[in-house]
């Protein structure tokens, strides 16, 4: 490869990736990298032909997680964009290309997968939305589409929820339970893990209004998702062991007051688990789940409204 002239743009404020991304990139010529403290200061500083954007995959800008950034930054550049995480970042590279990213980067950066990334083949950018007023706006190639989200019709929202609750799927809480704690670890501020469920099996339209209930007492922020057939998991920002609980009790109130059952015409035994972050004894994503799963079973054991706080 022979280096041309190119600029990065470095959308992180974390001194350990531009760290990383300066020694990575020094060996390679006519490389001038900007560093961005988020999104918004990148669209305001602008972006030119054949710009490079190195996007901190564990950032994200207030509620906008960090795929919400990625389309929003490749709907209004020409740029070619690059998500720089973990090695969860691999797992979650289709989900990345669909949201417009040219691929994933993995911590920390090297000078070899740099010069890749600056040489990464792609296909010409399709016009921005600006320059092609009036006109049809281009579509993904229908295996593309299928490869990525499953069937041409189904869209990225459908590709990351589940069908009968219309919550997040199994699959993306594992991604947001990563991306969450470590978020809450570099901003230090509290995270609470909640797992809810009930004995036995309900119907669709039983679970359909047991969601209703879990979004009339969330916020925005938080990530509220299906476990399994008969639990669910609630990642809730923000908010300590008393938050939470008073948010599960809420939950577990109302749907007693709707009188929901389960199939075979008992009422539903709602019984909660919750764990949160900071704690003593949480120095990993994996710690916060376990408690919380440990906490949420206990309660079980206890029975019918039962709240247990780990």
């Amino acid at each position: 490869m022979a280096d041309s002239d190119s600029t990065i743009h470095l959308v992180s404020s974390d001194e350990s990736l531009l760290n990383s991304a300066r020694a990575a990139l020094g060996p390679i010529a006519d490389i001038e990298v900007v560093v961005h403290s988020d999104a918004d200061d990148l669209m305001q500083a602008g972006t030119g032909p054949g710009d490079i954007i190195f996007l901190d995959g564990w950032g994200g800008s207030g509620s906008e997680n960090i795929y919400e950034t990625c389309r929003r930054l490749t709907g209004k550049t020409r740029c070619r964009t690059f998500l720089v995480g973990g090695n969860e970042i691999q797992v979650a590279e289709p989900i990345a290309v669909f949201c417009g990213a040219t691929g994933v980067l993995t911590r920390p950066l090297t000078t070899k997968t740099c010069r890749n990334a600056l040489t990464a083949v792609i296909a010409p950018r399709a016009p921005l939305p600006g320059d092609n007023r009036g006109k049809r706006e281009p579509v993904l190639p229908e295996l593309l589409v299928k490869d990525l989200v499953g069937e041409s019709g189904q869209s990225l929202i459908h590709a990351i929820t589940d069908p009968e609750t219309s919550l997040f799927s199994f699959e993306y809480l594992t991604l947001k339970l990563d991306e969450e704690y470590k978020r809450a670890v570099r901003f230090r501020y509290p995270l609470s893990c909640v797992m809810l469920g009930f004995d036995g099996q309900a119907d669709n339209e039983v679970l359909r209004k047991l969601s209703g209930v879990f979004l009339q007492f969330s916020r925005d922020t938080d990530i509220l998702g299906r476990f399994d057939e008969s639990s669910f998991l609630f990642l809730l920002p923000h908010t300590g062991p008393d938050g939470a609980e008073i948010m599960a009790r809420r939950i577990g109130e109302q749907a007693e007051e709707m009188g929901l059952r389960d199939l075979v015409g008992d009422p539903l035994n709602v019984v909660v688990g919750i764990s949160s972050c900071p704690h003593p004894e949480v120095t990993r994503r994996e710690e916060l789940f376990s408690r919380s799963r440990d906490a949420f079973q206990a309660a079980q054991h206890e029975g019918r409204g039962a709240v247990r706080v780990s």
